[in-house]
């Protein structure tokens, strides 16, 4: 399967933003993609470094704008596309929600992000209510693919949850970076615990992995801290971790080529899903073991 990554830096003009992944869609469809993924929050700036309600007017309904506008893209292309949006379900309630477009232009599925970050320059908290849909893949013509997104990549569970669910691929959509006042060993610090924690829910569950980040400079509107530089270094991996595709920082757009098949042979070498221990793991639904 052909899969396309997009790492965008993005400005205020949430239009112009829109219009770049419109040309990259059409760029990487016209190259035989079979399945698109962008990053988290792909149409905007990311928000959430500050509490604003006016912001909550960029949110839009699902089906809305953006599902309508990469719906036809996707039925014009003949490709699936993996979106992140933020979602208005009502007046006051509100979700950062991923939505995956069929290639016939309909939506296949929804998932509501379910772990929710409230940390300085993350304040997801005030935007977005946890996720109510669970942890289940959505089916496509390219297969059962488990879309999670950003905070979600921290939780083995989730990734589990996803893989026991039958999914083939596991998909992070992301909005991550470093805040400049970490020295440079600590920002290495956490750019290799981000990457080495998804390769080990591919090698944990024996299936390929995509995380596409965004990337570039994102200030603060407060001032209150330096802003975020998001760090790129989006990738792909197989089911044993290996790399399939890594960026750097900067704006990319890939093709990599993932073989689902493999899925088969290392889960008959490695046959975790065979010795897991099911019958010793109720403490994993307590928050603590005293």
């Amino acid at each position: 399967m052909k899969v396309g990554v997009i790492q965008q830096a993005n400005s205020s003009d949430i239009n112009s933003n829109i219009i770049k992944l419109q040309d990259k869609v059409r760029t990487l469809a016209n190259e035989g993609v079979e399945l698109i993924v962008m990053q988290e929050l792909h149409n905007g700036l990311y928000f959430c470094q500050t509490e604003d309600p006016d912001v909550f007017d960029q949110a839009e309904t699902i089906p809305g704008p953006s599902t309508n506008l990469f719906g036809k893209l996707a039925k014009e292309l003949g490709v699936v596309i993996v979106l992140s949006l933020f979602e208005k379900r009502a007046a006051g309630l509100y979700h950062n929600t991923a939505v995956v477009i069929e290639k016939d232009g309909t939506i296949a599925g929804t998932y509501r992000k379910m772990h929710i970050p409230d940390d300085p320059a993350y304040y997801e908290k005030f935007y977005f209510t946890p996720g109510d849909l669970g942890f289940h893949p959505i089916d496509t013509s390219v297969g059962r693919l488990g879309v999670l997104v950003c905070w979600d990549q921290w939780y083995p569970e989730a990734a589990r949850l996803m893989a026991m669910s039958g999914a083939e691929i596991l998909i992070y959509p992301t909005a991550i970076g470093w805040e400049s006042t970490d020295n440079d060993d600590e920002k290495q610090r956490q750019l290799d615990a981000w990457i080495t924690i998804q390769r080990g829910h591919a090698v944990a569950n024996g299936i390929p992995v995509i995380s596409v980040n965004r990337t570039g400079f994102e200030a603060d509107p407060s001032g209150v801290t330096n802003g975020i530089n998001f760090w790129g270094n989006s990738f792909v991996c197989g089911p044993q971790g290996e790399y399939l595709y890594h960026a750097k920082e900067g704006e990319e757009m890939q093709i990599v080529e993932i073989d689902k098949e493999r899925t088969e042979n290392v889960r008959r070498w490695w046959p975790f899903f065979r010795d897991r221990r099911i019958d010793d793991y109720d403490n994993l639904t307590k928050r603590w073991i005293d």
